[in-house]
């Protein structure tokens, strides 16, 4: 049983009277925080997972010419190897640059270039290798999207790909 024992106090009078010390059961108290703890764990609403939504644009209505498409895939050390073409014949040599000002500056030049060449807008597609993470893939979503690039895809990386970024040290 919890018990609470206070000491006598000593008085400096001449007197001592002879008091009992109060005495507190704290048995109760004990159970009731028992209790509550047990309460407010049973009730409690754990956090529940929260997830970026993702809304994929829909694609242009026929096929995309290789003029118009880019290829950004994602390597280590938040760097990226893009080229405009088809991997298996690149019409621009791959070239690597990081995440921030480089790529966007690269997106805006090629944007720009092929719209004023076509008078359409810029498709590219993203390829995630397995050495690059998600918070890459969104930062390059964002860029897109920032930079008003309306048809973009996520793909699986190819073979071709892969050397692509094996040959810059990016995989």
């Amino acid at each position: 049983m919890a018990e609470l024992n206070s000491a006598p106090e000593k008085s400096g009078g001449r007197r001592a009277t002879r008091r009992t010390p109060a005495r507190v059961d704290l048995t109760a108290m004990v159970d009731l925080a028992f209790l509550l703890i047990t309460f407010f764990m049973l009730t409690t609403i754990l956090s529940k997972p929260k997830a970026l939504p993702l809304a994929m644009p829909t694609g242009p209505a026929g096929p995309v010419p290789e003029t118009g498409t880019m290829t950004v895939c994602l390597g280590k050390s938040n760097q990226v190897v893009w080229y405009m073409g088809m991997p298996a014949k690149p019409l621009t040599t791959p070239a690597q640059t990081g995440y921030g000002k480089g790529l966007t500056a690269v997106i805006t030049e090629k944007l720009t270039e092929v719209f004023k060449r076509t008078g359409k807008g810029l498709m590219v597609v993203i390829k995630p290798s397995d050495h690059s993470n998600y918070a890459n893939l969104v930062e390059t979503i964002d860029e897109l999207n920032n930079s008003q690039v309306h048809t973009y895809a996520i793909a699986k990386i190819s073979p071709e790909d892969v050397g692509f970024l094996k040959n810059k040290g990016l995989y």
